[in-house]
């Protein structure tokens, strides 16, 4: 436990500085990383940042004055409103997985084999999380 903490704090701290330097807050940044797999509703998005709804529309208005999101009707329920991930939104998620030099420098220690392990045992830890 004491090791994954460690190591969850390490990439943390290398995630919260990359998404400073593209002028976000860390959960800024989260917002996009969760919206780049794909569209999602408010209320989910509040669930997965684990926090309050209204904190999410603060978080969404700022990202969509910068055009790195968007709202949407649902498809299926008018009533329920989907933030999208815009091509800008993408550009700004890949420059701060890019600057995550810590993370990216640890994981390239590894053998190919090695980190398709560590994918597997994470996978396995986290099977029972919702998404």
């Amino acid at each position: 436990m004491e090791l994954l903490a460690v190591s969850l704090g390490a990439y943390y701290g290398d995630f919260t500085a990359a998404a400073a330097s593209e002028n976000l807050t860390a959960s800024q940044g989260k917002t996009l990383t969760v919206l780049r797999r794909g569209p999602v509703a408010m209320r989910t998005l509040a669930r997965v940042l684990s926090c309050d709804a209204s904190n999410v529309t603060g978080i969404i208005n700022r990202l969509e004055k910068r055009n790195l999101v968007r709202r949407e009707a649902s498809p299926s329920d008018r009533r329920v409103t989907r933030l999208v991930i815009t091509p800008e939104g993408e550009r700004v998620t890949d420059a701060i997985r890019a600057k995550m030099r810590t993370t990216q420098d640890g994981l390239n220690s590894l053998s190919d084999q090695d980190r398709d392990h560590l994918r597997a045992l994470l996978e396995r830890v986290f099977a029972s999380r919702p998404s």
